[in-house]
C-alpha cells in the first residue's frame, strides 16, 4: 500500500496546507523602530503579527481604526439621556391620563398648565443638548 494513495483515510488532525509557508526571514530593530512597529500593529486592528508584516511588505491595503475614547464616552452618556427622555416621556403620559380620570377638569387644566411650562423647559434643554452634539461633531470628530 503506498503513502501518497487517494484512498488513503485521514485519520485525523489538521488537514496539511497545499501551499505550505517554509521560508522564514528574520530582522532586527531598534528600540524607536520596534516601539513604531508595535504601534502600527496595534493600529492595524489584525491578530497575527505575521500576517501584518507580509501585508507591509507586499503592501496590501492596511486598514487602521482609532477610536475616540471621549467621543465614545461622550455618545455612551447623550444614549442614557436620551433614554432617560424617552421614559419622561411615558410618565407623562401616564400622569396627563391620571390627572383627567382623579381631578375634575379645571384642577386637571390647572396642573397641566404647570406641566406644560415644565415641558417647554425640558424642550428648550433638548434643543440645546441637539446644539452642542452637532457643534460636537463638527469640532471634534473627523470624518
Amino acid at each position: 500500500m503506498e503513502n501518497d494513495s487517494p484512498d488513503k483515510k485521514h485519520k485525523g488532525g489538521r488537514h496539511p496546507k497545499n501551499d505550505r509557508a517554509v521560508y522564514r526571514y528574520s530582522i532586527s530593530l531598534t528600540a524607536t523602530e520596534n516601539a513604531k512597529f508595535l504601534s502600527l500593529f496595534e493600529q492595524s486592528g489584525m491578530n497575527v503579527m505575521a500576517h501584518f508584516i507580509t501585508a507591509c511588505i507586499f503592501q496590501k491595503t492596511i486598514t487602521t481604526v482609532k477610536i475616540d475614547k471621549t467621543a465614545v464616552d461622550y455618545y455612551v452618556r447623550l444614549t442614557g439621556l436620551f433614554g432617560q427622555f424617552r421614559a419622561i416621556g411615558v410618565n407623562y403620559n401616564q400622569l396627563v391620563k391620571m390627572l383627567y380620570s382623579n381631578f375634575t377638569e379645571k384642577k386637571a387644566g390647572a396642573y397641566l398648565y404647570r406641566l406644560e411650562k415644565q415641558t417647554m423647559e425640558l424642550s428648550a434643554l433638548a434643543k440645546k443638548i441637539t446644539q452642542l452634539t452637532e457643534e460636537f461633531e463638527v469640532n471634534h470628530l473627523k470624518k
